[in-house]
């Protein structure tokens, strides 16, 4: 039981570390100093962690796993964002951060 804490502890630190991040890129949509590369190697990292998770049915790496790729996703998704040119970047925005069509 107790090693389980501690791999819950861990699991639950190391999601909640890119809450930080996300928060401030989301607010400022400043992602100048971020580097591309380490995110995207992250972020395949953390995918290939989550389907693992699946194949070996462990809860808490299955779910620390989704929120870590929903994070660093998001951070990711705003970098490149950042990167193209200003037409498919507003467009891209648009769609991110407008409100849902009511059906």
């Amino acid at each position: 039981m107790t090693i389980e804490l501690i791999g819950m502890l861990a699991a639950v630190l190391t999601t909640a570390s890119f809450a930080p991040q996300a928060i401030q890129v989301l607010r400022t949509k400043e992602t100048g100093a971020i580097s591309l590369v380490m995110y995207i190697m992250f972020t395949t990292g953390v995918l290939t962690w989550f389907i693992y998770g699946l194949f070996i049915g462990s809860l808490p790496v299955i779910i620390a796993n989704a929120v870590t790729l929903l994070l660093a996703g998001l951070i990711l998704f705003l970098k490149v964002n950042s990167l193209l040119p200003r037409d498919w970047a507003g467009r891209a925005r648009n769609v991110l951060f407008s409100p849902l069509p009511r059906l």
